[in-house]
């Protein structure tokens, strides 16, 4: 350990020997718990339309099918429409009623004594429709007359008008610049496939109270919606949180499928379950992404940039969800990135379309930025004929530690831009990867070498302004820790054990951690952007050490000495008088003692005073037949800076997991529709998901910049791999064709995107 301190160590995970043997507990695996039992199955007959008007809705044949218990619709649920929460005008029933927006909305509630049963009885369901123009492309959307949401007046949802920011002035704007670049770029639409799909089970208790069993990434958050849905007050409904497989931002919400859990098993006097199949996932879980972008870039021939322009047009879906406010509000603030540009003018427009909701999904808003800005790097590299590590690294802003705001209005912690694109640049032997590729080019070898560099910077830790904590020590020594944030792999135990052994003494295996129980712990906002260490972690070793100064209280009235003469021994986990550590009092000893009064705890919310904002540059290496197209992904240097790191293993997990999905949507990842918008990608088979055979061994460059937002100088890490790899692959493989000139490759670069670029570059 360094200087004594279990932190910045590499500790394994506590979690791992629990899922590597008997497995995790998750909502589908609740099948001993005895509210649950003999409890019914819900299933969701979806809409077969993109766009459609709902004239009837036959459900005689599914009721008359064995074991059916019931089959609700909207009209019998007299459910009311429910106005989108970033535009009132937008609204919807949870079961659609007059209208279908996307293919996959839920339409039918069938309970069933079997989950068979009620897949067979969603056949069943018969819909007659008036077909409408389905929309799909987003510009056709926004010019059209016919309107997905009537009462909204347009299939514009949102525009950065509206928060008094103006239209991009246009061409004008780049008077006297020197060299200006243009570009139409598409950040796809992607599907965030966690491996456990969505799950909920909801069950009355005799005392009139609703428990819910939620696979969520926020319990708390779900209590209120979950509350209104049912109309009961917020204290009478416990939602339960057992083990999450992955949820990446889509699992943030609560969806009308388990919103509707509460209301159908009252109805029906029994406790229900649902889980939707993989194929239900990939149309009626969130999508990710999906943000068309213009970009203008202006500057001067030796490489500074002056001006730049971005019109962001965002893909809501078919209902005003979080993805409408992903551009305005994520986007638009980082739209600068880790550039020193004096000029930036950023429009959004947030657009209804007839395809599955937009979400929140790995970075948010964050990765569409630094892939805007980033291309438009590439660009403005090319048209100069400058090397794009240079030009980035000329309009660099230079590195500070004080508070930094931008031309766009956005305030940094601390950065260190050009050290982290000197570290990744020289761990990957920039140098010599160009001399490879020159001497490959000279060959007219088949098998050409991209390369491609990305610097970024994101915001992580702005969701809420703090995070609940309770440290509870038992008779027995051993600590319980309450916590607001929700583990689904991150490492929580693990983390959450190091940052207590570190302020109290007591073992990590020695301490329990639970969360994701709203009547343990009613307060939490969470885990989602990146926040779970820097504002839950922080709270934990806060309270840990307020806990401490508590403890030592309670052992100075007990030795009858000054509490300013009792210390903490944290290796023998005691409390003695300085000087005399034979007599001493272990923490079990001071539990007991204050049994009596309410236990040994100590409990907060733990504000911080912002956001932070995690940088790195990350180099990514590909090899790219030229005859056919075929990319390989060949290696990958990470450069990443989150602040003080608690434990090297956690964090390169982080940041391997997080290059895969960046590579995934660079190079195989596409949520495709027809021209009617029907999706034509919802399964595994049909969706390019990646593996561990299409990655390379991803190098982990550490660099530290405390930040002093939070007692732990910690920066969030969970998205940054997934925004510093994206562009980096994206340009690595243009780069790699770039002497045929190709100036850009949708994402993703498949092989035949690739191979016909190539063609029309000939």
């Amino acid at each position: 350990m360094t200087g004594g301190s279990i932190l910045g160590n590499r500790v394994l995970r506590k979690e791992d020997p629990k899922f590597l043997t008997t497995g995790g507990e998750y909502v589908d695996d609740l099948l001993n718990e005895p509210r649950l039992v003999g409890g019914l199955h819900v299933t969701y007959a979806r809409s077969s339309a993109a766009h459609a008007r709902i004239n009837s809705i036959d459900i005689s044949e599914a009721e008359a099918m064995p074991g059916v218990v019931a089959v609700f619709t909207a009209a019998s649920l007299e459910l009311q429409p429910v106005p989108a929460a970033f535009n009132p005008m937008v609204a919807r029933t949870l079961l659609a009623s007059d209208k279908v927006r996307y293919v996959g909305e839920p339409i039918v509630a069938i309970v069933t004594e079997t989950r068979e049963q009620g897949e067979d009885a969603a056949e069943a369901i018969i819909v007659d429709y008036d077909y409408l123009e389905a929309f799909v492309d987003l510009e056709t959307s926004m010019a059209s007359s016919t309107h997905i949401y009537e009462s909204a007046g347009s299939n514009v949802v949102f525009d950065t008008t509206a928060l008094g920011i103006p239209e991009n002035t246009g061409d004008a704007y780049f008077e006297g610049c020197e060299v200006i670049v243009k570009g139409r770029f598409m950040n796809q639409r992607v599907a965030p496939c966690p491996l456990e799909v969505r799950g909920a089970a909801a069950v009355w208790g005799d005392d009139g109270r609703l428990t819910q069993w939620l696979s969520t990434q926020h319990a708390q958050g779900a209590v209120a919606p979950i509350a209104a849905a049912n109309g009961v007050a917020e204290t009478q409904v416990h939602i339960l949180t057992p083990d999450v497989g992955g949820g990446f931002g889509a699992k943030i919400g609560a969806y009308p499928e388990e919103l509707l859990l509460g209301v159908i098993a009252k109805k029906v006097g029994r406790a229900v379950k649902w889980r939707e199949t993989r194929s239900e996932s990939m149309v009626a879980l969130g999508h990710g992404r999906a943000q068309l972008q213009y970009i203008t870039l202006g500057g001067t021939k030796a490489g500074k940039v002056t001006h730049y322009q971005l019109w962001a047009i965002q893909d809501s879906g078919g209902f005003a969800d979080m993805g409408t406010i992903l551009a305005p509000f994520m986007t638009r603030p980082m739209s600068s990135g880790v550039y020193a540009i004096p000029n930036i003018e950023c429009r959004t427009t947030s657009v209804i379309t007839n395809t599955t909701p937009v979400v929140a999904y790995r970075g948010a808003g964050r990765p569409e930025a630094t892939a805007a800005i980033e291309r438009a790097m590439d660009l403005y590299a090319f048209e100069i004929g400058m090397d794009p590590a240079e030009v980035r690294r000329i309009n660099l802003i230079p590195k500070f530690l004080e508070p930094h705001t931008t031309v766009v209005g956005q305030t940094y912690d601390v950065g260190d831009y050009e050290t982290a694109l000197d570290k990744a640049l020289q761990v990957a032997d920039y140098a010599g990867l160009r001399a490879e590729q020159a001497k490959r080019r000279a060959r007219g070898d088949v098998k050409q070498l991209g390369i491609g560099v990305s610097v970024y910077v994101e915001i992580t830790g702005g969701v809420g302004n703090g995070e609940s904590a309770k440290v509870e020590v038992l008779d027995d020594g051993r600590a319980v820790v309450y916590t607001g944030t929700s583990p689904h792999g991150q490492g929580h135990d693990t983390a959450w054990s190091m940052l207590v052994q570190e302020q109290t003494g007591i073992p990590m295996d020695k301490i329990e951690l639970v969360w994701g129980d709203t009547d343990l712990v009613p307060i939490g906002t969470g885990t989602m952007g990146s926040r779970s260490l820097q504002q839950g972690g922080n709270a934990v070793f806060a309270v840990a050490g307020e806990l401490v100064n508590k403890a030592k209280s309670v052992a100075a009235r007990i030795l009858e000495v000054s509490e300013a003469d009792v210390v903490l021994d944290k290796d023998r986990g005691a409390f003695h008088v300085v000087g005399t550590p034979a007599v001493a009092k272990t923490w079990a000893d001071l539990a007991v003692a204050e049994k009596s009064t309410g236990g040994l705890n100590h409990d907060d919310v733990i504000n911080v005073s912002g956001a932070t904002f995690p940088f790195g540059a990350h180099v990514a290496v590909v090899e790219v037949d030229t005859e056919t197209g075929k990319v390989r992904h060949i290696a990958h240097t990470a450069c990443d800076d989150a602040g003080k790191v608690l434990n090297p293993l956690l964090l390169e997990g982080q940041i391997h997991g997080g290059v895969a999905q960046g590579a995934a949507q660079a190079l195989l990842e596409e949520v495709m529709y027809d021209a009617d918008a029907n999706p034509i990608t919802s399964n595994l088979a049909d969706y390019g998901f990646i593996s561990a055979a299409e990655l390379p061994s991803v190098t982990v460059v550490h660099m530290e910049t405390p930040t002093p937002i939070n007692l732990l100088g910690a920066k969030g890490i969970g998205e940054s791999g997934t925004i510093g790899s994206t562009p980096a692959l994206q340009s690595a493989v243009v780069d790699a064709v770039s002497h045929l000139g190709v100036r850009n490759i949708e994402m993703p670069c498949t092989a035949e995107r690739v191979w016909q670029a190539i063609q029309a570059a000939r």
